[in-house]
């Protein structure tokens, strides 16, 4: 039975890497594709051959130990804290908010609408429904998102909804569990119910928090040796989640049980991880990271989405019963969806501290909420022999919640996300701005631009011939051109769209200059988190054409940076790090400068066609740099010696990481074999 099992894993695995091709093919969202194929495993299964591959079966423990914790981390890890703080009211608003008000809108108007039918389903049922149902899953949305060029703001916004959704709606879920299963008393069941949501809501915050930080500095500690970075991040997340289940209900204060959210411990512990120990973490890990949880999470949400069609075809509750139940949860879901944006997103342009979000942008959000993995997983939670006094159907309680949930999930992926992108185009949120028309037409150039010089090359090194080379020459000079006259056909300002093409280059080649100087200990992790934080600031303000910072020099602050001051675990700003700050700007800046001037004496200048965005590219990169030498001036004189301190610092660091490199290359050209290798580098680390 166990080999069964076995082989009905991989089998499902090799299965969704031949949906995943499909779906990339079909261009059909992926995770569709593995419901239906799910779906198609019981008649397969029928086959004594192919009986095995249902032996393979979703649990409640699986689900919500095993996945759910790899779900949650993947998702928060790469969100910025700092795109977070930007939409944080309208984010909130929707998670929270939204969530209390699709909840009780399915609850009560569910109710209401059944018991119009002949349904005599109890309320407590519809709203313990309305919380499964409510949380939104991200997975296929993002991905069409992307594909489709929705507003990055947007896509921001849902993904910041999806996952913070999760925790309020789970909470709410067990609180309406908690209620059936010890039965409803009135006045002190309501008290009881919201204390212990906003319990689990704060706990779970303040407990993930903790965790956070304490596997980040474990991290920290372990730096270098990649093997336990890699564990260390693998058990945050599982280790977060198990612990907050252990702790939760432990304590009573006024014999009120106090519960901590594990999904909100994890998220946070999760964000932290992502925003402040990735910084903790070796070069070589941290670029791994990204892959090593894509992957996890793939896999994850594959098993997830595939058996969620087996369980729907193995339903023991007959069609014929819950298919109108099923139609009367698809409308009152839909509705609910649609009402609680326009409430939450209402609240959130009436408040004004963050940018309005237009209507359009508002019907897409109603639109586009799938249901996914978080709502199977509160299904199967129900226990199977809930039941209710005044309960009188032939099927349980699970039975009806399973199917009617399950009903909603086939819908938002069969039907919401196959044509999220045909509502996309007719809401015109694809449609780009002037300034990203001229900078589309401008990248087309550039492209056709290379191209050509490419093909010349390939003709110098006789890898076509004269034929080919002119038709090749020919066809991309031709694509060059059109691309150069439609760039003409702006009615826009191209010099303002020019030099913000340029900043963005300018900024990208800062940013990948920083990451190498943090990679061999050049700076340290203040430094380099101080300096990202403006260049990518200012990236995203120049794509958005929004107004700039004002100076590359302005000081911004990290909400980790903020927290740890609050703990008093980061020292106050010392003239040492000052200096570096402004020395690392300097740096940077000259960067910038060679290659503007390596850029301004090249062919391709002729493409951008204004030698004004240049000249003043360049000269706020000059005012910055007399800026950041006044800065430095200014903190060597205040401070004797601080110079000298400085360069036999930096001194020491590169001797230090010089001496591995080299030490590295002879074994990489096998100069030296792997035994002298390993004595080398213990002598030189201690």
């Amino acid at each position: 039975m166990e080999l069964d099992v076995y082989l009905s894993i991989f089998t499902l695995m090799l299965l969704s890497l031949g949906i995943n091709i499909l779906a990339l093919k079909t261009k059909i969202p992926y995770s569709v594709l593995l419901v239906i194929a799910g779906s198609c495993l019981v008649p397969l299964s029928e086959i004594e051959t192919f009986s095995f591959v249902t032996s393979f079966q979703l649990t409640p423990e699986l689900l919500f130990f095993v996945f759910l914790p790899v779900l949650i981390f993947e998702s928060a890890y790469n969100i910025k804290i700092r795109n977070i703080q930007e939409n944080k009211f309208v984010i909130s608003l929707l998670a929270i908010v939204g969530l209390l008000v699709s909840t009780f809108f399915i609850g009560y108007v569910g109710h209401w609408v059944f018991k119009l039918l002949g349904f005599d389903i109890p309320l407590l049922v519809t709203l313990l429904f309305g919380a499964i149902i409510s949380a939104t899953d991200p997975v296929a949305v993002l991905a069409l998102f992307k594909e489709y060029g929705a507003p990055k703001r947007l896509t921001l916004i849902f993904e910041g909804e999806s996952l913070f959704n999760d925790g309020t709606a789970f909470a709410i879920f067990l609180v309406f569990l908690e209620i059936m299963l010890q039965g409803y008393h009135g006045y002190s069941t309501v008290i009881s119910g919201i204390i212990s949501f906003f319990t689990m809501i704060f706990g779970g915050l303040v407990f993930g928090l903790l965790m956070g930080f304490l596997f980040s500095k474990l991290i920290e500690w372990v730096k270098g040796h990649q093997d336990l970075e890699i564990t260390l991040t693998l058990l945050v997340a599982h280790f977060t989640f198990l612990l907050a289940e252990l702790m939760s209900g432990k304590w009573t204060i006024s014999g009120q049980e106090i519960h901590i959210s594990s999904i909100i411990a994890t998220l946070v512990a999760s964000l932290v991880i992502g925003n402040h120990g990735r910084f903790k973490m070796s070069a070589g890990v941290e670029a791994y990271m990204g892959k090593f949880w894509g992957y996890f999470a793939f896999l994850a949400n594959s098993l997830v989405f595939i058996l969620m069609g087996l369980l729907f075809a193995r339903l023991s509750i007959s069609l014929n019963v819950t298919l109108l139940p099923i139609l009367v949860a698809i409308l009152v879901v839909a509705l609910a969806r649609a009402v609680s944006i326009y409430v939450s997103v209402s609240l959130a342009n009436r408040i004004k501290s963050e940018k309005n979000i237009p209507n359009n942008w508002q019907k897409l959000l109603s639109w586009g909420s799938l249901r996914g993995a978080i709502a199977v997983i509160m299904v199967l939670l129900i226990p199977d022999d809930l039941s209710l006094p005044n309960w009188s159907y032939d099927f349980s309680i699970k039975e009806f919640i399973t199917a009617i949930t399950i009903g909603c999930i086939y819908f938002s992926l069969l039907i919401k996300a196959t044509t999220i992108g045909a509502v996309i185009r007719r809401l015109k949120i694809d449609v780009l701005m002037p300034h990203e028309q001229l900078s589309y037409y401008k990248s087309k150039a550039l492209i056709y631009h290379d191209l050509v010089s490419k093909i010349k090359g390939f003709h110098e090194h006789h890898q076509i011939n004269q034929q080919q080379y002119e038709r090749f020459t020919d066809e991309y000079l031709h694509l060059y051109q059109q691309a150069c006259k439609q760039c003409q056909q702006q009615a826009i300002d191209a010099s303002h769209v020019v030099e913000n093409i340029l900043q963005i280059y300018t900024l990208g080649i800062q940013k990948r200059e920083l990451k190498r100087m943090f990679q061999h200990d050049e700076i340290n992790e203040n430094i380099y988190k101080k300096n990202l934080i403006i260049l990518e600031t200012q990236t995203e303000r120049i794509e958005q054409d929004q107004p700039k910072i004002a100076s590359l020099n302005t000081y911004l602050v990290s909400w980790c940076s903020c927290l740890m001051n609050w703990l008093g675990r980061e020292k106050t700003e010392q003239p040492q790090e000052l200096y570096l700050y402004y020395q690392t700007q300097y740096r940077l800046i000259n960067i910038v400068l060679n290659e503007m001037a390596e850029l301004q004496n090249s062919p391709l200048v002729e493409i951008f066609g204004d030698s004004n965005a240049f000249d003043r590219v360049i000269s706020i990169y000059q005012t910055l740099k007399s800026k950041s030498i006044e800065q430095m001036e200014k903190e060597i004189s205040s401070n004797r010696g601080l110079l000298d301190d400085l360069n036999a610092r930096s001194v020491t660091v590169f001797l230090h990481t010089a001496q591995h490199d080299t030490l590295k290359g002879l074994h990489d050209r096998e100069i030296i074999t792997s035994k002298l290798y390993v004595l080398l580098k213990k002598e030189l680390n201690d």
